[in-house]
C-alpha cells in the first residue's frame, strides 16, 4: 500500500524540484568536489505547509544523493520565539534533516511591518544558504498564498508583474524554489496530520492588523461563497498567465533600454539619461518598464517602487507641461531636461 495521497503529492513536488536542481548543477558544473552530495535547504517556519516541505525534503534528498537541511528564522516579532525557533530546529532534525540552523533578525520598519519582516527574511536565509553551501533553498509557499498574493496585486494595482504572483524558481543562479505552488493549503495540512507531524500556527497569519491575512481570512472566502471554490485555483492559474506575458515584455523591455539611452550620460552617480522622443515611440507596458529598470538601477528599491511612482515619470515623458523633478524612493530623482528623461540619485546641490 502506498501513502496517503497527500504525502505522495508533496512528495512528487519535492521530487521535481530536485531533479531540476540536480541537473542543473550537471549543466553548469558548479559543484565542486562535493557534486554527489549537494546541499539543499527547507525554510521552515515550523507551519503545516513548511513542515510537509522538510517532511518530503528528508524523505525525497536521501533516494537521489542529495543532503537535505533546514532553516529556521526568528524574527523576533513575538514573545517566546526563541524557543519556538530551538523547537523548530529540534523538530527538523527529528525528520533527519542536517544542517540545520537557526537564525535571528531584526525586522526594520521600512515599507511596513509584513515588507520588513520578508526583508530580513531573505536576507538571513541568503547568509544561511552561504554559509552551509547550499545550491538551494525551498519555500514551502501554495497554490492558496498564490492567490492571496494576485488579490493583493489587484488591490494595489501594481501592474502586471505583481499579478503574475510569485515566481517558482527566482534569486541569484535560481538559488529559491517553491515546489508546492501547484498544491492547495489542504494538501500539506493533511500531509502532516496523516504523518503525524506537529506543526505550529502563527498567529500573525490570522491578525487582521496585516493585509494577507484580511485577504486570507476575509476576501478570498467571501469569493469562494460567492463564486465557488474554484476561485482560488483560477486566481493561481491567472498568475502563470500573466507570469509568460511579464517575462515577454521584461526581455523586450530589456532590449528598448539600449536603444533609448540618450547620448550624453549622466555624470557618475547610477542611473541614466533617457531619450524622451524614443521613449514616447514605446508601447506603454515596455516604455514603464524601461522607466522602472531605470530607476532602480538608479538606487530606487524595487519593493517601495509602485505603479504611481512609474505613472508619473511616464507623464514626464507623454504629458510634459514643465513638471518639476518627481522624488522616488531611495532618494531617487526624476526629471525632465533638454528633452532627456534623467533619473538618478539626488544631491543636496541641486
Amino acid at each position: 500500500m502506498g501513502p496517503h495521497p497527500a504525502v505522495a503529492a508533496i512528495r512528487l513536488a519535492v521530487r521535481r524540484v530536485l531533479h531540476d536542481i540536480l541537473n542543473d548543477q550537471t549543466r553548469t558544473n558548479a559543484v565542486g568536489a562535493s557534486a554527489t552530495h549537494p546541499v539543499v535547504l527547507a525554510a521552515c517556519s515550523g507551519g503545516a505547509d513548511s513542515m510537509a516541505l522538510a517532511s518530503a525534503l528528508a524523505f525525497e534528498a536521501r533516494k537521489l544523493g542529495v543532503r537535505a537541511g533546514g532553516v529556521t528564522i526568528d524574527h523576533g516579532l513575538q514573545a517566546g520565539s526563541a524557543a519556538r525557533a530551538v523547537d523548530v530546529v529540534h523538530r527538523l532534525r527529528g525528520l533527519g534533516l542536517d544542517p540545520v540552523e537557526a537564525r535571528g533578525v531584526t525586522v526594520g520598519r521600512q515599507g511596513g511591518p509584513e515588507a520588513a519582516a520578508r526583508e530580513a527574511r531573505y536576507a538571513a536565509l541568503e547568509a544561511c544558504a552561504t554559509s552551509l553551501g547550499a545550491v538551494a533553498v525551498m519555500l514551502g509557499h501554495t497554490r492558496d498564498d498564490q492567490a492571496e498574493t494576485v488579490l493583493l496585486g489587484l488591490a494595489r494595482g501594481s501592474g502586471t508583474r505583481s499579478l503574475a504572483g510569485m515566481p517558482a524558481i527566482f534569486g541569484p543562479g535560481g538559488r529559491y524554489r517553491r515546489p508546492f505552488l501547484l498544491l492547495d493549503r489542504d494538501t500539506t495540512r493533511k500531509a502532516c496530520l496523516v504523518q503525524g507531524i506537529d506543526v505550529w500556527e502563527d498567529p500573525h497569519n490570522a491578525d487582521p492588523a496585516y493585509t494577507r491575512a484580511r485577504v486570507r481570512h476575509e476576501a478570498l472566502p467571501v469569493l469562494e461563497k460567492s463564486l465557488g471554490r474554484g476561485v482560488v485555483a483560477s486566481l493561481a492559474r491567472t498568475a502563470q498567465l500573466f507570469r509568460d506575458d511579464a517575462e515577454a515584455l521584461d526581455q523586450w523591455a530589456t532590449t528598448a533600454a539600449r536603444d533609448v539611452i540618450a547620448d550624453d550620460e549622466p555624470d557618475g552617480r547610477p542611473g541614466g539619461a533617457l531619450d524622451t522622443a524614443k521613449l514616447y515611440t514605446l508601447p506603454p507596458a515596455v516604455r514603464r518598464r524601461v522607466l522602472r529598470m531605470t530607476a532602480v538601477e538608479a538606487g530606487s528599491p524595487s519593493g517601495s517602487l509602485f505603479a504611481r511612482h512609474v505613472e508619473e515619470m511616464d507623464r514626464l515623458v507623454t504629458g510634459w507641461r514643465g513638471q518639476g523633478p518627481i522624488n522616488l524612493p531611495g532618494g531617487v530623482e526624476a526629471r525632465r531636461r533638454n528633452g532627456k528623461l534623467v533619473i538618478q540619485r539626488a544631491i543636496a546641490s541641486e
